[in-house]
């Protein structure tokens, strides 16, 4: 492969592996885990791909087209949708998939870029059972492909100035025979986002603005906010802003509450909820304002 070469990057993980190790226990969940590898390495060689690495629940592949990658992120998610790995506890198990396409740096047993770090900040974006891409990916593929795909989203991307366009290519015939147009996303989604939002948890304090548009939650030190308890994830959930909205993106077994400043009551799990003004979030279990484990937030113009 030349240093110029340009190759679909495509990032397939597990949803909620940390759970499954938490329910299953190491040594089943790992075998599960495993299956879903297997399935994933499968789907690659089968388009001519190749699996470039495997970290844990997650596998890296590169194809020569975009098509083939589309094609291997198709089967892998229906495989996993009828059941072909079963997890033994009983445990949900979906994969998210996303995918950019560009040049590439190949590295021995290893490539690096733009296009591997936006294809797996992608899939970070990504929801179980969805696959995500990039206008890249859609420029390149075939007719059949590009009908099958619709633009969801304007977003953030760390790394990368401005927001990206993000596109879900729809692997169920179903959902392929019933698909809206696509959504033209006008110039005044293009303007920069304005307006911050201030997060605090005891004494410690987080802003996401335009400049920061994503913030994490969670008991893991990793996140912007570790917040510990036995209900709440190692990655519980984030923050983002985008274009003039914030989102509270929830990523949990036990999802998030939140209490706004009129006392309206949400509940998200392993969704998105948009939040605004002022109010608290309890991860794992309702809080109230005042509770050592209330996060606040406040919406600024």
């Amino acid at each position: 492969m030349s240093r110029d070469n340009s190759v679909a990057v495509l990032f397939a993980d597990v949803v909620g592996s940390t759970e499954l190790y938490e329910v299953l226990g190491d040594f089943k969940a790992r075998e599960t885990v495993g299956r879903c590898i297997d399935v994933m390495r499968r789907a690659t060689e089968t388009y001519n791909g190749r699996v470039v690495k495997t970290i844990g629940d997650e596998v890296m592949a590169t194809f020569p087209t975009a098509d083939g990658a589309m094609n291997a992120a198709r089967d892998m998610q229906v495989a996993i949708s009828k059941g072909e790995v079963v997890s033994g506890g009983g445990a949900p198990l979906a994969i998210r998939v996303g995918c950019d396409f560009g040049p590439v740096i190949p590295e021995e047993r290893d490539v690096f870029g733009s296009t591997v770090n936006t294809a797996n900040r992608v899939t970070s974006q990504a929801k179980a059972a969805q696959v995500l891409i990039t206008e890249n990916m859609v420029a390149n593929l075939g007719a059949e492909w590009r009908s099958a795909v619709r633009q969801i989203d304007l977003a953030p991307l760390k790394g990368k100035s401005g927001e990206v366009a993000m596109y879900e290519a729809l692997w169920q015939s179903e959902d392929i025979t019933s698909m809206l147009p696509t959504i033209k996303w006008g110039e005044e989604h293009k303007n920069k986002a304005r307006g911050r939002m201030r997060i605090r948890y005891l004494g410690k304090e987080v802003v996401v603005d335009p400049s920061r548009p994503t913030a994490t939650l969670g008991r893991s030190e990793e996140n912007d906010l570790v917040v510990k308890g036995n209900l709440i994830s190692r990655l519980h959930a984030r923050i983002e802003m985008s274009r003039d909205r914030f989102l509270l993106v929830d990523q949990s077994t036990n999802g998030s509450f939140i209490v706004t400043r009129k006392g309206e009551e949400l509940f998200v799990r392993r969704d998105s909820v948009q939040i605004s003004g002022e109010g608290v979030i309890g991860l794992g279990r309702v809080v109230q304002p005042g509770s050592s484990q209330a996060i606040t937030f406040i919406q600024e113009d």
